[in-house]
C-alpha cells in the first residue's frame, strides 16, 4: 500500500533548468530561429558571402591588372587568357569583374553605415527628446523628402565635378538619412512611454543609457531591415549613375562601370560577355540582399509571417 501510495506522488522533473533555460529564450535567439527557418533567406546569406569571397579573394582566380590597357587586346572575345574577353580599352572583363565587385560592394555597405549612422543618431534625439529638437529634424526630414533623391544626387555631383569613391558614399549618405530618421523615430515615441523606460528614468538612469539599453535593443528589427535594403538600392543607385557617367569615374572598375562600357550596339550585339556578368552579378546580389532583408522582417516580426 505504502508503494503504491509513493508511486502516484508527483515527482519534479530533473531537468526542469533545461526546461525553463529552452522556454525564456532572449528575443534575438527567437529572431535567430524564425530567420533560419525561411530557406530562401539562408540560401541567400550563402550566395552573398560567396559574391563577397570570391570578390575580395580576386588575385586567386586572375593575375590580370584590371586597370592596365593593351592597345593590342581591344575588344577581344574570351580565350584562356582573357576568359571573358576584354573592353574597348583592352582591359580584362573577368578581373574587371571581380575588382569591380570589390567596388560596388564596398559603396553599397558603406553608404550604408553611413547613412544608417546618420539616421539611427537624428531618429534617436527627435523621437526621446521631443518638442523644439523633434520638430527642426523632422522638417529639415521634410525638406529632404520634397526634394527628388536622383536629381538632389545628380546635382551635387555636377557642382563638385570630379567624384572619388569616399565622395560619393558621402553624397548618398547626406541624402538618404530621412527616411530611415522617420523610422526610428515612430519606434521611439511608441516606445517612450513604456513602463521599463519609466522605471529606468525613475531609478536615475541617464539619457544615454536609456537609449542603448532599452531603446536602440527594441528597434534593432527595423535598423537591421532597413540597413539591408538600404545596400541594395545603393548597389544600384551606384550602377545606374555610374552608367550614366555621374558615378564611380573610370578606369575604376565597378559593375555599372562595365555595363556603361558595353552601351555601343555592335558590343551588345557581338560582345554579349562583356556586359551580360555584370548584370546578373547586380541582378544576384541585390536579389540575395532584398530576400535576406525580408527574412530579418519576418523573424524580428512573427506577425509578418504568411503561412
Amino acid at each position: 500500500m505504502q508503494s503504491n501510495t509513493e508511486s502516484t506522488l508527483p515527482t519534479e522533473p530533473e531537468n526542469l533548468p533545461e526546461t525553463n533555460a529552452k522556454k525564456h529564450k532572449s528575443p534575438l535567439q527567437l529572431a535567430f530561429q524564425r530567420f533560419i527557418k525561411n530557406k530562401l533567406a539562408v540560401i541567400s546569406v550563402f550566395v552573398l558571402l560567396l559574391i563577397i569571397i570570391t570578390c575580395t579573394a580576386a588575385p586567386l582566380f586572375t593575375d590580370q591588372d584590371p586597370v592596365a590597357t593593351d592597345l593590342f587586346q581591344i575588344e577581344k572575345s574570351p580565350t584562356d587568357e582573357h576568359i571573358l574577353g576584354t573592353n574597348g580599352q583592352g582591359q580584362d572583363n573577368f578581373a574587371r569583374l571581380l575588382y569591380g565587385g570589390r567596388i560596388s560592394l564596398i559603396v553599397g555597405f558603406s553608404a550604408m553605415f553611413f547613412t544608417l549612422a546618420i539616421g539611427v543618431l537624428l531618429g534617436s534625439i527627435a523621437g526621446y527628446y521631443g518638442g523644439k529638437v523633434d520638430s527642426v529634424i523632422m522638417r529639415a526630414a521634410d525638406i529632404m523628402l520634397m526634394l527628388p533623391f536622383l536629381v538632389l544626387v545628380l546635382t551635387i555631383m555636377a557642382i563638385i565635378g570630379e567624384v572619388t569613391i569616399g565622395l560619393f558614399v558621402t553624397i548618398i549618405a547626406i541624402t538618404s538619412w530621412p527616411n530611415l530618421t522617420r523610422i526610428i523615430r515612430a519606434t521611439y515615441l511608441s516606445l517612450r512611454e513604456q513602463e521599463f523606460v519609466l522605471g529606468a528614468r525613475a531609478i536615475g538612469a541617464s539619457d544615454l543609457r536609456i537609449i542603448l539599453k532599452h531603446f536602440i535593443p527594441n528597434a534593432i528589427g527595423p535598423i537591421i531591415v532597413n540597413a539591408t535594403l538600404m545596400m541594395a538600392t545603393y548597389i544600384i543607385v551606384e550602377s545606374g549613375l555610374s552608367f550614366i557617367g555621374f558615378g564611380i569615374p573610370q578606369p575604376t572598375p565597378t559593375w555599372g562601370n562595365m555595363i556603361s562600357e558595353a552601351q555601343n550596339i555592335r558590343i551588345l550585339r557581338d560582345h554579349p560577355e562583356a556586359w551580360i556578368p555584370p548584370g546578373v552579378a547586380i541582378l544576384v546580389t541585390v536579389l540575395a540582399i532584398n530576400f535576406i532583408g525580408d527574412g530579418l522582417r519576418d523573424a524580428f516580426d512573427p506577425k509578418s509571417n504568411r503561412r
